[in-house]
């Protein structure tokens, strides 16, 4: 109730500005006063990091000064306390001065800034020391509300220049600083630059000075409020127009004031998230289905005939016939709910009844987005909401596996024991499907009148076939586009976390730009930049490949828009139906360039991904050229309901909320780079060799769990990795080695990339990789042979690692021309070396005589390993002390092999055969292994492992 005294009657009036004032003094002397203390007294201590010390580093970070240390933590947290009472009154004063009658962005705003100043306290009170994961938690909660709370502020700001002035400068400035913030960062935790941490923490310092900045600027709109509480001025209660209202008063009759001009309704927001989960269902199950057929191929080497069931995507032919089209156009609901069988086929448990019911699922989906989209074209602004679900679910999706680590958790070959959330995503999916089709799609008449001008459907057609192949072999997963760029260490371009991030941001860009400017997004020169991108993802690598990634990206998600809008003005049994044949084709273009030896008519694209990408542009170009003639008409569609220009705005705050949390999954996964070999007092390095079967098992489910659990338990320090390349829509476009090395603590590297056609090869490393080449070997017939030559720092002394996968047994010249780089290549090193490989020959003859010879300088772990056809482990310069051969279970098709080296020991010119009780513990394998072992996994062949002095 407002105070009953009549102006002058106040006992006590304390201008409002003082709470912005004393919020920002107090929260300067909290960490400026621990700076101060920590400076004082524990100068070298808070300036030490992992890395390094002073005189190399000699600034401290926030987080130094302030985390564990007696007195400065003390004093920090007791001046953070007391700016916890004004930081609550600029929230409330704040809402006052802002709130409007039924506008809900005030409350949303308030909100945030409750949330943020309670997350504040979070990462305050319980240090990484206390609790790592928790103090993780608070404090990317805080940093993400900050986004949402300072746009909401220069939104609501009222139209006081001089206020909305400093509050751009200050909101300019914290988010400029987060680029170089991260960069230092980067170069600390990454390459270990003396003196990164340093300038690291004057940019974090900076973020508190203008973090506290921006919020001290409410000084000047308190100005009007004295504390009892009285508004002098009348400013209060929506009676003052704010920056918000100006701008969308100027924009008015624009698409960005039609579109955020409107109120906030929850049950709008509601309907939009479910359309937007509806699409994530979509593109999960269209994505799961190239994996699960993958299996089929990979077993029997060759063509196996379950390649057909990709066919089932080309369903939405059968709308060419009137009845069924009319049927599922106004039956989408029950079509979209028939799909789910592709969420539930995880619980069958024969493969190729999985595969099967995921055909159908696939062949439902596609069918139900078709009507849906074609159900929608006389309602403009519906339609644009169908395709906004649709995208924006392309995007969910790549967002659920960059937080899965490249595994879609409702795929089928996902269930609770390796990280599924099936029941989960089933339960929201009925929801979403409920909620977003009640409103059924009505038919509608075109909006183009009789005479007005269409393009071609087969030209549309086309279009979306390049389109959805664009966005299903790059996109449905962050880490694809880095994969084909990255070369190996030194990093000289993008990691797959937290550079994954930015692709996401990308694709977001892109498709809120498609939809505010269709005309730009649809023109010629869109598509020449787009072009211009594809050409340079494939031609470069490192960031330069990288930024022509994103150009992409960006192009293909704002040209969606026109594709489909283009496509559904003619049959959809025509535009979709071919567009998923022409899906079809490129799919199959995409897996032949690669599995050339395996498949009729394998060398004709031979590793040719330049044709693929200009096939798939030219598409593009198809599509563009139909929307062009579309788009020249004068007609232009007006939406019926008034109230729906305001529907696009739901999904942009879905699409910005999906932003949020791809930067909040990025910094969580950020690498440590803090790895410890499992033995470090000994100096042992453990190294094995494996090959993954691209981390898919016997039994057709995603294997990265079991293979971390062995590989732990064995004790691993270094790992080769074979036939590890999934980063293709066959394989699923899925990274084994991210999972493995974020559980494991290690560094990774992968090579040659997807658009190098192999079937690749990785390293895993407890040991920092200082640096690694990749190699294709010579390989005039069959497929090619990938190679990693790395150096590592083991306990100080550079080692050479090389993982090696030979040509298969029908191409014996492959075999022995690659025979002959690889054993010049090891004996060129002057380096002790280490070779993790499958070399496709018997022990002691034919190409093994030149893997261990002479030129190369190699020595076989264990020349009386009779029993060995692929997997070897060769070595040089180097003491061997043990080996050991473990079964797989149903992992893969292939055994581990191990071995364990002692570096900076000499290595003994006669080496003899010890039993184990004479070896010393650390250099031990462990014993768990040793008769049944666990799960399938025990030391076989010759049961036991082998030891020498």
């Amino acid at each position: 109730m407002a105070p009953k005294f009549k102006d002058g009657d106040a006992v006590v009036a304390v201008n409002g500005k003082w709470v912005s004032w004393s919020h920002t003094v107090v929260a300067y002397a909290a960490f400026f006063s621990a700076l101060v203390v920590g400076m004082s007294l524990h100068f070298h201590k808070i300036v030490q990091n992992e890395h390094y010390g002073y005189p190399d580093e000699w600034f401290p970070s926030v987080s130094a000064t302030i985390g564990d240390r007696y007195p400065e933590r003390s004093v920090f947290q007791v001046f953070i306390a007391i700016t916890s009472g004004p930081r609550f009154a600029l929230v409330f004063l704040w809402y006052i001065l802002t709130a409007r009658p039924n506008s809900a962005l005030p409350k949303i705003v308030a909100g945030t800034g409750i949330f943020r100043t309670l997350m504040c306290g979070g990462w305050t009170y319980v240090t990484s020391t206390d609790d790592h994961d928790w103090h993780d938690i608070f404090m990317i909660s805080y940093l993400v509300a900050t986004l949402p709370w300072t746009l909401g502020c220069l939104a609501l700001s009222p139209n006081n220049r001089r206020a909305v002035k400093y509050r751009k400068i200050m909101a300019s400035l914290f988010f400029g600083t987060l680029v170089p913030l991260i960069y230092y960062f980067i170069q600390h935790k990454v390459h270990k630059v003396a003196g990164a941490y340093t300038r690291y923490a004057f940019f974090e310092w900076s973020l508190i000075l203008f973090d506290v900045g921006f919020d001290a600027i409410t000084a000047i709109d308190f100005e009007g409020f004295e504390l009892v509480v009285r508004d002098v001025k009348g400013v209060s209660r929506g009676q003052l127009k704010t920056t918000a209202d100006a701008v969308l008063e100027k924009e008015k009759g624009k698409p960005v004031g039609n579109t955020f001009g409107e109120g906030f309704f929850w049950s709008e927001i509601t309907d939009a998230a479910a359309d937007v989960y509806n699409g994530f269902v979509f593109w999960s199950i269209l994505t799961s289905l190239g994996v699960q057929i993958w299996y089929f191929p990979l077993w029997s080497m060759g063509i196996s005939g379950y390649e057909v069931v990709l066919l089932s995507c080309i369903a939405p032919f059968l709308l060419a016939i009137p009845g069924l089209r009319s049927l599922a156009t106004k039956n989408t609901r029950i079509l979209h709910l028939l799909s789910l069988a592709g969420l539930l086929a995880y619980k069958v448990q024969e493969p190729a009844s999985r595969l099967l019911v995921t055909g159908f699922a696939v062949s439902t989906t596609c069918i139900a987005w078709s009507a849906t989209f074609f159900g929608e074209r006389g309602q403009a602004a519906r339609l644009d909401a169908r395709i906004l679900a649709w995208a924006a679910g392309l995007t969910m999706s790549s967002i659920a596996k960059f937080a899965c680590r490249t595994n879609n958790p409702i795929w089928p070959i996902m269930h609770a024991e390796n990280g599924g959330w099936n029941k989960l995503g089933i339960a929201l999916a009925v929801f979403a499907i409920l909620r977003s089709t009640r409103r059924s799609a009505t038919p509608g008449s075109d909006y183009l009148p009789s005479t007005g001008k269409k393009g071609s459907p087969v030209l549309a057609g086309l279009g979306i076939g390049g389109l959805i192949f664009a966005m299903h072999s790059l996109l449905s997963d962050s880490s694809t586009m880095i994969a084909w760029v990255w070369e190996g260490y030194p990093i000289r371009g993008p990691i797959a976390v937290p550079h994954g991030a930015v692709t996401i941001f990308a694709m977001g860009a892109g498709l809120v730009y498609g939809v505010f400017n269709p005309r730009l997004a649809g023109s010629w020169t869109a598509f020449g930049l787009g072009s211009i991108g594809a050409a340079f993802l494939t031609c470069y690598s490192h960031w330069t490949g990288f930024y022509g990634g994103l150009v992409l990206t960006f192009y293909l998600l704002a040209v969606t828009p026109v594709l489909i809008s283009s496509a559904v003005r003619h049959s959809p049994a025509v535009t979709f139906g071919l567009g998923f044949l022409a899906y079809v084709f490129l799919v199959l273009f995409h897996v032949w360039v690669v599995a050339y030896a395996f498949v009729p008519g394998g060398p004709l694209v031979r590793e040719h991904t330049d044709w693929l990408m200009t096939t798939m542009m030219l598409l593009l170009g198809a599509g563009v050229f139909s929307a062009s003639v579309s788009n020249s008409g004068p007609t232009k569609h007006k939406p019926v309901n008034p109230n729906s220009k305001r529907t696009k705005s739901y999904y942009v705050y879905v699409l910005a909320a999906l932003q949020l949390l791809s930067v909040s999954i990025a910094y969580l996964r950020f690498p440590t780079n803090d790895y410890v070999p499992y033995h470090k007092e000994d100096k042992v390095a453990t190294v094995g060799i494996w090959t993954i079967h691209f981390a898919l098992d016997n039994n057709m489910w995603s294997s990265e769990r079991r293979m971390r659990d062995v590989i732990k338990e064995l004790e691993l320090d270094v790992i080769g990795l074979l036939e590890s390349d999934n980063q293709r829509i066959i394989m699923g476009n899925r990274d084994a080695t991210q999972f493995l090395a974020e559980d494991l603590g290690m560094y990774v590297d992968f090579g040659p990339g997807p658009n190098k056609h192999t079937w690749g090869s990785a390293l895993l490393s407890k040991f920092p990789i200082v640096n690694s080449t990749h190699h294709l070997l010579p390989s005039p017939v069959g497929e090619l042979a990938p190679a990693i030559h790395a150096t590592l720092d083991m306990y100080g002394e550079m080692v050479d690692v090389v993982v090696f996968h030979s040509g298969q047994e029908e191409d014996p010249e492959d075999r022995r021309l690659q025979t002959e780089y690889l054993s010049h290549l090891m004996g060129d090193s002057p380096r002790p070396l280490i070779l993790l490989s499958y070399l496709v020959t018997k022990p002691l003859e034919g190409n093994y005589n030149t893997y261990v010879s002479e030129t190369s300088g190699m020595k076989d772990i264990d020349p009386t390993d009779w029993d060995r056809w692929c997997e070897y482990i060769l070595y040089k310069k180097l003491k061997r002390t043990g080996y050991a051969r473990v079964s797989r279970d149903t992992i893969t098709d292939t055994e581990i092999q191990v071995g364990k080296f002692v570096i900076g020991e000499p290595e003994a010119e006669d080496e003899l055969r010890v039993p184990e009780e004479t070896v010393p513990q650390g250099r031990r394998f462990p014993a768990m292994f040793r008769g049944q072992g666990v799960r399938g996994h025990r030391y076989h062949v010759f049961d036991e492992p082998r030891y020498w002095q």
